[in-house]
């Protein structure tokens, strides 16, 4: 078994990003699932790139943090529409074997403002 980092996370994401299938597919490991925890959800390889692919518009992202530990990869991306008027941060955990994705599990949460309750208390302060 290969360590994460034999995967071209960098082309996987460029490749997820511009919704290209075929090269996406390239990727996955046969047998492969998709977890989305948020919304209760497992995939196929097929399924997930075909969710992917067919999520209505053009995207773009920015690979913010990757972290390597055997075949565990972790990367952090900031997803926005091509107008950049909403955007969304993905933490997905890879595993890999033999320099592909065997399971990858992910996290997506929407970028705004704290929530008007925390905002009240004063706390917190912006990050960038």
């Amino acid at each position: 078994m290969k360590d994460g980092t034999q995967l071209d996370i960098s082309a996987y994401w460029a490749a997820a990003l511009a919704q290209r299938a075929e090269e996406m597919a390239g990727f996955f490991a046969p047998g492969a699932q998709v977890l989305w925890p948020n919304t209760n959800e497992r995939f196929t390889a097929e399924e997930f790139i075909r969710a992917n692919c067919e999520y209505p518009g053009a995207w773009e992202g920015e690979v913010e943090r990757v972290e390597a530990m055997g075949p565990l990869l972790i990367t952090v991306v900031r997803v926005f529409d091509a107008g950049r008027t909403v955007s969304f941060h993905v933490t997905s955990f890879f595993r890999v074997e033999d320099g592909r994705i065997a399971a990858l599990e992910e996290y997506w949460g929407d970028d705004g403002p704290p929530p008007a309750w925390r905002q009240a208390l004063g706390i917190g302060r912006p990050i960038r």
